[in-house]
């Protein structure tokens, strides 16, 4: 554990900071878990985001415990199509998570997301700070895509994307977008908006077969089929890290 980390455990840091610590979830993402009530600290329903607490405090989250861990992971998963990125699914659908749980038993969450039409590089993670570094808009770490078309692609499409393009009020612009064949087109995002490369793509009037995201900063999907995963080098982590811009 980090010398910063001993010494916050000793005067107590933010609640949220220790879920993502525990490896829960981002600490963005361990404060709505704290707003809705789904924490306790000894025995108390805790929804203030202030809060402090120390590794001898009982903290449950969802009616389980959770503690600091000591083991940090840093996994590259191949998300295949039909998988969502999130804990649980409400409507049943499969969860990415839950092809890496057999081989992890610590609690895994990703890093940004992929819609569950869309295939490719997502990296699972249980180091807090590592995850809202990567995932905060002014990391501007590049994302890459290789994205197959139905119909043959508009001419300027990819000068316009690179130019940018107003959607419905919000303005998408990619770093590089490059038309590789008369149905193929590789796109590179910095900021990545909501489902921004098929909002684009829908204006333009075209149809997306297939999505895939092959690259995010330093880390290639490579060989990985869907499906399959690895764990990121020490290398590769202080890359990727090294890469962020905040």
């Amino acid at each position: 554990m980090p010398d910063n980390q001993n010494q916050n455990q000793k005067n107590g840091e933010r609640l949220q900071a220790f879920l993502a610590h525990c490896g829960v979830a981002s600490r963005r993402a361990s404060e709505k878990i704290i707003l809705d009530g789904r924490v306790s600290v000894n025995g108390v329903v805790v929804t203030e985001l202030g809060t402090k607490v120390t590794d001898k405090d009982k903290v449950l989250v969802d009616g389980k415990p959770v503690s600091l861990e000591e083991k940090k992971r840093y996994v590259l998963l191949n998300k295949p199509l039909g998988y969502v990125c999130s804990q649980s699914d409400e409507k049943g659908r499969p969860c990415a998570v839950d092809l890496l749980k057999e081989s992890y038993t610590e609690r895994l969450y990703n890093v940004g997301r992929l819609d569950m039409f869309s295939h490719g590089a997502i990296i699972f993670t249980n180091d807090g700070d590592f995850a809202a570094r990567l995932s905060h808009p002014s990391a501007e770490i590049e994302k890459e895509y290789i994205v197959e078309s139905s119909l043959p692609l508009p001419r300027f499409l990819a000068q316009d994307f690179e130019k940018g393009i107003r959607v419905e009020g919000v303005f998408y612009k990619a770093k590089l977008a490059e038309e590789l064949n008369s149905h193929r087109m590789r796109v590179v995002l910095v900021e990545g908006k909501n489902r921004e490369i098929r909002r684009v793509f829908e204006n333009a009037g075209m149809a997306i077969r297939k999505l895939c995201r092959v690259r995010i900063g330093n880390i290639e999907l490579g060989e990985l089929e869907p499906g399959e995963f690895r764990d990121l080098t020490d290398k590769e982590v202080q890359g990727l890290l090294k890469l962020c811009k905040n």
